[in-house]
């Protein structure tokens, strides 16, 4: 039983005081319970909306429809145009835009957007001079298509270019001469993955139409010949759709690897390149991790073997079993990052306390001297190519673009900016520091907290507290981009680096996973008190936003503490954990939250579960729900059906709404056009709800 506590006396305060601002405001369509009634491991559970699940129903359909409609209602009406700022978006978003030269062989590769251009074009240069090779907008002129992938062959003689349709992350690949640009080879379609294989003949092809993504069908690898129109050769599938199986050939080695498992480990074969040799395990899938890079007659793999900071361990190709490996780089109190390797040297990325930092070491392992980084960031990028013997290293930073060099190789002093792209935002006003904020349970929980330079704490500044923590995905420095606009007007942006990201290595993944999933949101919901406690800001002042994980981690915070926020973005997120595994790639990621199909996971799962946490008379802060009709990861039934409950909870009077792309899934692929309307209705959202101009 709960207590009645002063939580709950503020949960009754917030309750009169959204029932007078919003009530008569927001009238959403009439969502019709129509219960149904199952038993999971002795518990009964009615769900009175598992009829949204269809998303091809009719009644779905036009539900779905009026939800959205009712949203953009109340958004022009209730929410106005903040001054200047869907101009500043647009200027951020519509300019020319060009990615980092690549060189691949005797090619030069680039990605380039022009202003008034809907998608990216794929460029080489020929006889110095810019040349399109593909361009989706002539395939699909709605600009709703867009480049997801590109593999180009070690020589760059060829490409396939990967595209997808309104983001459903289905690709069809389109296989072209780099000279001149025509096909040489028909589309492949429905594919989620494509690798060259080392002859440029044949490609490694994974297969996954929307119909295998439903039905949750194991994912085939087959060998598909590029230069004739023969059957494709079946290669692996794994047992069951939570899995994955690969093939790759190695560029500089003449060895294949073939990788089977899940989301945090898996199993090494290798066979030699091109032959009918049988495949050999090199590797048993023990739990861990272990990723290959053959260069040579040595193999290097990057592993939390027994190392949750992760180490780097070395093969030979004529002794390649795992009990001949041996330790090149030691497991340290940071976590292992990166690395690469020269003709000389072993190069280390590792991170402390979000940080990067680059060492140089000898071939045998052998400290030489750590890399001073031209500036303090994160360590986006590290590539050394071994045909042009140039060391490429990316570095991110909070208020400058994205930096690209190069590094000599012979003393590692001499850095020379090799590409940039100059942002039209005004960013020298802001500044950004770390923080570490104990969690319930006295864990330091690190956060960036980005903000305009002279900020008072007074209690009183709008702040967007941002979050993921799962699928040991961490927050590194970053260019603060959309978010400028906010900071700008007086907002303190604060990027929560929780526990199941990868800030201190797998520990901090495993700490806020499966059974122990709760520090996840308590770390959440403690930075949240931090912040007021710290007169950052105060409840009324304070929005959340969080997508697909990130939108769980929503879910819970909104579901478990109400009272501490004003508003919230919740984006393609998971909130029916009790039945997340069933729709689309979403087995995938038992491993990350466990199987309900299994008691003790299904009781753990129970206890935060969002959509089986809406407590009959209590009110949620308001909230803008983001869904993709063609998302193909997270199934859009998870905010229809937890907008639908909200709605009909007689306690909710804050909005609960429903923002659909219809056009879109889970976030990639979107036009220009579609991008700067959706950015300009989330921040519109936060800025009127956070009471900024």
């Amino acid at each position: 039983m709960i207590k009645k506590n002063s939580f709950y006396l503020s949960i009754l305060a917030t309750l009169t005081i959204y029932s007078n601002s919003y009530a008569s405001d927001f009238t959403p369509p009439v969502s019709p319970q129509k219960p149904v009634v199952e038993t999971l491991h002795g518990v009964t559970l009615t769900d009175s909306y598992k009829w949204l699940e269809d998303k091809e129903n009719l009644e779905v359909k036009e539900w779905t429809k009026k939800q959205h409609e009712t949203t953009l209602k109340y958004l022009n009406e209730k929410e106005p145009e903040i001054k200047g700022l869907k101009d500043e978006i647009r200027t951020l978003i519509d300019r020319d835009r060009e990615s980092p030269l690549k060189l691949i062989g005797k090619h030069q590769f680039f990605t380039k957007k022009k202003k008034g251009e809907s998608q990216y074009k794929l460029y080489t240069i020929l006889n110095k001079k810019e040349v399109v090779l593909f361009d989706p907008t002539k395939i699909d002129t709605s600009g709703k298509t867009a480049i997801t992938d590109i593999q180009y062959t070690f020589s760059g003689d060829k490409v396939a270019v990967g595209i997808q349709l309104k983001g459903d992350e289905i690709n069809t690949y389109y296989i072209l001469n780099t000279t001149t640009g025509k096909e040489i080879s028909p589309p492949i379609n429905n594919l989620r993955g494509f690798s060259w294989t080392k002859d440029e003949k044949n490609a490694y092809i994974t297969v996954g139409s929307r119909e295998m993504l439903e039905k949750q069908i194991p994912l085939k690898t087959y060998l598909h010949d590029t230069t004739k129109n023969t059957a494709d050769t079946f290669l692996i599938e794994p047992k069951d759709a939570k899995n994955y199986a690969s093939f790759s050939d190695s560029q500089h080695s003449n060895v294949t690897f073939i990788t089977e498992g899940d989301f945090y480990s898996n199993s090494i074969k290798i066979k030699k390149t091109a032959s009918n040799d049988k495949e050999k395990l090199i590797y048993k899938n023990q739990g861990f991790s272990a990723y290959p890079n053959a260069i040579g007659n040595k193999i290097y793999i990057q592993t939390n073997h027994k190392a949750p900071n992760f180490k780097l361990m070395l093969a030979d190709l004529k002794n390649p079993d795992f009990k001949n490996w041996k330790t090149l780089y030691t497991e340290k109190n940071t976590v292992l990052e990166n690395f690469e390797v020269t003709e000389k040297n072993l190069l280390i990325v590792d991170k402390k306390d979000l940080l990067n930092r680059l060492f140089i070491y000898t071939l045998d392992g052998k400290l030489i001297k750590e890399v001073k980084l031209p500036e303090i960031g994160s360590i986006s990028t590290l590539k050394y190519d071994r045909e042009n013997k140039k060391l490429f290293v990316g570095i991110n930073s909070f208020t400058s673009t994205y930096k690209l060099y190069t590094l000599d190789t012979k003393n590692f002093n001499n850095w020379n900016l090799f590409y940039q792209v100059k942002e039209p935002i005004d960013t020298k006003d802001i500044t950004a520091k770390i923080e570490f904020i104990p969690s319930k349970d006295g864990t330091k929980v690190p956060v960036f907290i980005i903000h305009k330079k002279g900020l008072k704490l007074d209690g009183n500044n709008p702040t967007l507290l941002y979050g993921y923590g799962g699928f040991n995905s961490g927050i590194t420095p970053s260019y603060v981009g959309y978010y400028a606009s906010f900071i700008n007007r007086g907002g303190v942006y604060v990027n929560a680096g929780i526990r199941g990201g990868d800030e201190y290595g797998e520990k901090w993944h495993h700490d806020g996973m499966l059974f122990k999933k709760q520090n996840t949101f308590d770390d959440f919901i403690s930075i949240a008190e931090y912040l007021q406690k710290k007169k950052y800001t105060n409840s009324k002042k304070l929005a959340i936003m969080g997508g697909s994980n990130g939108g769980l981690l929503i879910g819970a915070a909104l579901t478990q503490r109400p009272d501490l926020f004003r508003a919230a973005v919740c984006s393609v997120p998971l909130l029916d954990m009790i039945h997340f595994h069933k729709f689309l790639i979403a087995r995938y990621w038992i491993p990350e939250y466990g199987n309900p199909e299994k008691e003790d996971d299904f009781r753990n799962i129970l206890t935060y579960s969002p959509y089986h946490h809406i407590r009959q008379g209590i009110n949620l802060p308001i909230t803008l729900f983001q869904a993709g009709e063609n998302d193909t990861r997270v199934a859009s039934l998870h905010p229809k059906k937890f907008v639908a409950a909200l709605q009909n909870n007689i306690g909710q009077v804050s909005p609960m709404m429903l923002y659909v792309d219809f056009e879109s899934g889970h976030g990639s692929g979107k036009s220009t056009e579609k991008i700067i309307e959706d950015q300009n209705f989330i921040w519109r959202f936060i800025m009127n709800e956070l009471g900024m101009e």
